[in-house]
């Protein structure tokens, strides 16, 4: 059999073995070290003057880390996309609060802000507390409705966690992604557009609240010649070496999201209209096309065509099952009206790795075309 051609593999740069040996050669083999103050250097100078990044274990460990500096607790409830991963929203129960999950919207299939409103006003009405935060994503790497979704936050004062875990290198109106919320996330797990092996990070504008999320990381260690706590700690810090990875990465990440959108071009000249129809990109939003998305025309079956192409040793996967319709999850209140559950039932995400070539798209069309 062929060799595998999957979704979102790693790709390195060549350099990422250079950090590492370093922090091999001087000793600084654990969860401190140069490599990661470099390595939250350097996504600081590339995400915008005057931010603050804390290198932590991954995109999960960040959004709970923000949830608790925000001060969500037991009994409270926090706004989360519905359609999304379930790190997006298993912090929330890690805090015992309920996470409350708002639709889709069509064109970018990120949150609407329609039912954003209506479910904070609702969440009002019926509890007599608004939620204690709005956990947002950049689903693929495409930007939500920026504008729209801050200025019904801002009105009801409820502060904003930008899930940026799949959107690192994307733009809204010029702005990189990860930056517009009280809080950002990114995530460096080994599918994403770079990677540390795994891995994550917490981005704001406050200082104050990124030195905050790194005493949380590092267990709560208060200053004291012996180890005293205060408070709860949690070992979410990103190992030095994982931190070199992402060094060597970050030189490397303008020309993956290139690469990644040249697949998705390559994808959008040669797959026929009458078979998929491919996520637009909205004239404000610069999308880094972590993964090439689609949409199957009608009467076409998502799981037939992912297992034509499992035969071929491609990968493919379908969208997100949405959280709300999750096991787990389905107890929670939603507002919306299904936009994403119609996505879960007619979507597909293609292979996008940035290594791939013209005839790896090409063999991916042909098998979906034939």
């Amino acid at each position: 059999m062929s060799n595998r051609l999957y979704l979102s593999p790693p790709h390195m740069g060549g350099r990422e073995q250079f950090f590492v040996q370093q922090a091999f050669d001087t000793n600084w083999v654990s969860p401190a070290g140069p490599n990661i103050q470099g390595f939250e250097a350097d996504l600081e100078q590339y995400l915008a003057e005057g931010v603050s990044v804390a290198a932590l274990s991954s995109g999960t460990a960040a959004i709970h880390l923000a949830l608790i500096i925000l001060g969500v607790k037991a009994g409270d409830e926090v706004i989360c996309s519905t359609f999304t991963f379930s790190g997006s929203c298993n912090p929330i129960v890690y805090q015992g609060a309920t996470p409350v999950f708002i639709d889709s919207e069509a064109d970018t299939w990120n949150m609407s802000p329609e039912f954003l409103r209506i479910g904070i006003k609702d969440r009002i009405a019926k509890t007599g507390n608004k939620p204690k935060a709005i956990i947002l994503v950049h689903l693929y790497g495409m930007p939500s409705k920026m504008e729209e979704l801050l200025s019904i936050a801002r009105e009801f004062e409820i502060p904003v966690i930008e899930d940026a875990a799949e959107a690192l290198g994307s733009t809204y109106k010029g702005q990189k992604c990860g930056t517009f919320g009280d809080f950002g996330i990114l995530s460096f797990n080994g599918n994403k557009i770079i990677t540390t092996s795994g891995g994550g990070a917490l981005v704001s504008k406050s200082h104050q609240w990124i030195e905050k999320a790194r005493f949380l990381a590092t267990q709560a260690r208060d200053p004291a010649p012996h180890y005293q706590h205060s408070e709860i700690g949690y070992n979410y810090r990103l190992s030095n070496i994982s931190a070199g990875i992402g060094r060597g990465q970050m030189e490397v990440l303008d020309d993956r999201v290139s690469q990644r959108r040249q697949v998705f071009m390559w994808y959008k000249m040669h797959l026929p209209s009458t078979l998929l129809t491919l996520s637009e990109e909205p004239s404000d939003a610069y999308s880094n096309r972590w993964l090439s998305t689609a949409l199957l025309q009608k009467g076409l079956n998502p799981e037939e065509l992912r297992q034509k192409l499992e035969k071929s040793n491609i990968e493919t996967r379908p969208l997100w099952k949405p959280m709300h319709l999750q096991p787990v999850f389905n107890k929670h209140p939603y507002y919306g009206g299904g936009v994403s559950k119609e996505l879960f039932n007619t979507g597909i995400c293609l292979p996008s790795g940035s290594a791939m070539g013209q005839e790896d798209v090409k063999k991916v069309v042909d098998l979906l075309s034939s």
